[in-house]
């Protein structure tokens, strides 16, 4: 199997050592996970950006292991939080779109998580690492099953619900269980990053694992002054004057800044593991929730933010499925490791177990990825990657080892439903529409999905 875009993909080499040689949680690694908001894969240096400056994101696939084919949980951010948290793609996944339900507070949150899917967190509890969310939760709101609390986390602050987090200046946050009262008057990102730092002075001590999923760089187009000032001027800018976000006079000065300071954010938590004596010991991993936004006044083409892919945020193109995945563990991955292999955020929790040693829940959908990071073992491969989406009429797309890739649309309504057909790794930009030339990998492909997928009494076309 080819990718025409023409990367090289090095071997993992040998390490010193090995990955779990004791089994005291003294000698566990830590892990940090990073997950920005809407963030698309060509906004970062190291996926080719040359106008946003990304310089710590870039180091740590300098330092570490760049994924050239990862995908997200899902097209929208609740969905795609579910599927990275349990290991279970949207065919199975419990929450497979951003519908809301009230709080306990008569607030509107998104659809909670229900009590008895297990998540990454309650396998990292299993071998006593403390756990923290800290950033835009999305899977629940106060008062139901879906709280953070009550799926392994032991601290969280942040966003519960996800409509709030459009304001960078929100009338509160949530710390735990506890509503906190802002009133609008202080920078989200700050205080979630300021926890964060905390979060790992608290818990030198033992194993950690943050999940840091800060909001940047979503809409509304939001920065302090003195970040904006970094960018103005550089940009010809065409002001953004509302419709549902925030006013920007210079839009693209503000993304640009957003994305900047986020990688600034990413920075201060590496030099806090470094200044803990952490920074060996941890594994780092930075991505984004799915592909880039167009909302408040961002012109993802402008920057290439989706890189040479089509599509962004809500479309089943590789541009809104396709994200950054970079990984740094000193003295495993060596430096500047490039590979193509194909991985999904629902590898994440079977990679987490098969590093601590332990099972992963029953009925997941995910494959570890630790040979590929480690490069000993044989590392077994997805047959499928299969998506759906309940909103714009319905979607689903299913893709198979050989990058032939069916996208269905309009599913809600059988009647307009269409379909196309695309070999990414022939055509990666998705624009040549060839269902007509080869009807029978399509059909095929049709004649998988429902084995991808289970009825959700929730979310259905």
């Amino acid at each position: 199997m080819k990718n025409n875009l023409k990367y090289l993909f090095p071997l993992v080499v040998g390490f010193s050592g090995t990955v779990m040689a004791q089994s005291t949680t003294a000698n566990l690694p830590n892990v940090v996970y990073i997950m920005a908001d809407d963030l698309g894969i060509g906004d970062l240096g190291c996926y080719g950006q040359r106008q946003i400056k990304t310089v710590n994101i870039d180091g740590i696939a300098q330092n570490g292991m760049k994924f050239m084919q990862h995908y997200s949980g899902a097209t929208v951010s609740a969905p795609s939080r579910c599927a990275l948290l349990t290991g279970k793609h949207m065919g199975y996944a419990a929450i497979r779109g951003n519908d809301k339900v009230e709080g306990s507070d008569g607030l509107l949150y998104e659809t909670p998580l229900p009590a008895e899917e297990k998540t990454v967190a309650d396998v990292f509890k299993s071998r006593g690492y403390a756990t923290g969310c800290i950033g835009k939760w999305g899977l629940g709101g106060p008062g139901t099953e879906g709280m953070p609390n009550k799926h392994a986390f032991d601290y969280f602050y942040g966003y519960l619900g996800q409509r709030f987090a459009h304001s960078y200046y929100p009338e509160f946050l949530h710390e735990n269980d506890e509503k906190i009262m802002l009133n609008g008057k202080f920078y989200s990102h700050d205080l979630m990053l300021e926890k964060a730092l905390n979060f790992i002075d608290k818990n030198k001590a033992t194993p950690f694992f943050l999940y840091f999923s800060p909001t940047l760089p979503h809409a509304d187009l939001d920065i302090m002054d003195k970040e904006m000032k970094k960018y103005e001027g550089e940009f010809c800018e065409t002001p953004f004057g509302g419709r549902g976000y925030k006013e920007q006079r210079n839009p693209r000065a503000a993304y640009a800044a957003m994305v900047t300071y986020l990688d600034h954010s990413v920075g201060l938590i590496i030099d806090k593991l470094k200044e803990q004596g952490l920074y060996e010991n941890t594994i780092i991993i930075f991505t984004s929730d799915n592909g880039v936004h167009a909302e408040g006044g961002h012109d993802p083409d402008y920057f290439d933010s989706n890189g040479p892919f089509r599509g962004h945020k809500r479309d089943l193109y590789e541009g809104g499925i396709r994200t950054p995945f970079v990984v740094q563990w000193p003295g495993v991955i060596p430096a500047g490791v490039i590979t193509d292999h194909i991985s999904a955020f629902w590898d994440f929790l079977p990679t987490i177990s098969d590093l601590l040693q332990t099972k992963s829940p029953q009925g997941i959908n995910g494959i570890s990825y630790l040979p590929t990071l480690t490069g000993k073992g044989k590392q077994k491969k997805h047959d499928y990657i299969y998506y759906e989406f309940f909103e714009a009429g319905g979607k689903q797309s299913i893709m198979n080892l050989d990058g032939w890739k069916l996208i269905r649309l309009e599913v809600s309504t059988p009647a307009k439903t269409y379909e196309e057909l695309y070999n990414i790794y022939r055509d990666p930009a998705e624009t040549t529409n060839v269902i007509r030339q080869y009807p029978e990998i399509a059909k095929k492909l049709k004649e998988k999905i429902e084995s991808q997928r289970t009825e959700n009494s929730h979310f259905h076309f």
